[in-house]
């Protein structure tokens, strides 16, 4: 094997440095909630899960995490949780199998979710969404930093547990702690988007999308509420926020 000059080690170096920070993508994440948060990270197929898949944000705290362009996953919030020595224990909401540590498995809902897709540097834009299709625990926002044409935030700033309907509540210790979808709570057809209403002529709004909707424009209410939820961005850094400021 030929081996390379000085001057090739040190190009490659540098092109590897230059194209690890350029196609290198900050998420911020940040608790402005009055009580401990515990995210949970997921990444798609063939992509890895952020922080092992989990980590305790204190009240006022931030942390920091890089993707990288072309991943692909989600965050959620957990709340109410407890956990060992060993990270084991439970989550009020979003609990990803007793574990503080997700690694791979995604969070119970109901569960507020953000989430998104990178884009292939220089040829795709990233795609992002808060949605509540699987229900909702906590109030959530995604915000590009040094946004241009097009991009927006995804969200929910209201806290829906306050005016959940009865039959959708899920209690913990005679507290509202979060709002089942209406798929997750009746179960048919007509609420999942499935069977004969698996397509978007046939799955339609329906009475709690609209009421889910108009108290956060800014997230999916059902499965085909992409004309108003989908966002379309490209940016370097990303701000989500637990109970943003309304």
């Amino acid at each position: 094997m030929k081996a390379i000059s000085k001057l090739q080690a040190f190009f490659f170096f540098w092109h590897f440095l230059f194209i690890s920070h350029t196609y290198e993508i900050e998420l911020a994440i940040v608790n402005k909630c009055d009580y401990s948060v515990w995210p949970g990270t997921l990444g798609s197929a063939g992509n890895i899960s952020p922080k092992e898949g989990g980590f305790h944000l204190g009240v006022g705290e931030e942390v920091v995490i890089n993707v990288p362009n072309g991943w692909s996953g989600r965050i959620w919030g957990r709340q109410g949780c407890c956990f060992d020595e060993q990270g084991q224990g439970f989550c009020q909401t979003g609990d990803c199998g007793g574990r503080l540590h997700c690694k791979g498995t995604g969070g119970t809902p109901p569960a507020t979710l953000i989430e998104m897709t990178f884009g292939i540097p220089q040829y795709q834009l990233h795609y992002y969404d808060v949605s509540l299709v699987d229900g909702f625990n906590l109030p959530v926002t995604m915000v590009p930093v040094g946004s241009g044409v097009g991009c927006g935030v995804a969200g929910c700033k209201v806290n829906l547990n306050g005016c959940c309907p009865s039959k959708f509540e899920v209690k913990f210790g005679g507290k509202i702690v979060g709002c089942k979808s209406a798929c997750l709570a009746l179960q048919t057809d007509k609420y999942c988007c499935t069977g004969e209403y698996s397509s978007p002529s046939s799955c339609k709004p329906t009475l709690f999308s609209y009421i889910f909707k108009s108290l956060c424009p800014g997230a999916y209410s059902f499965a085909y509420d992409d004309s108003t939820s989908l966002n379309r961005c490209r940016a370097s850094r990303y701000v989500i926020t637990f109970c943003p400021r309304t």
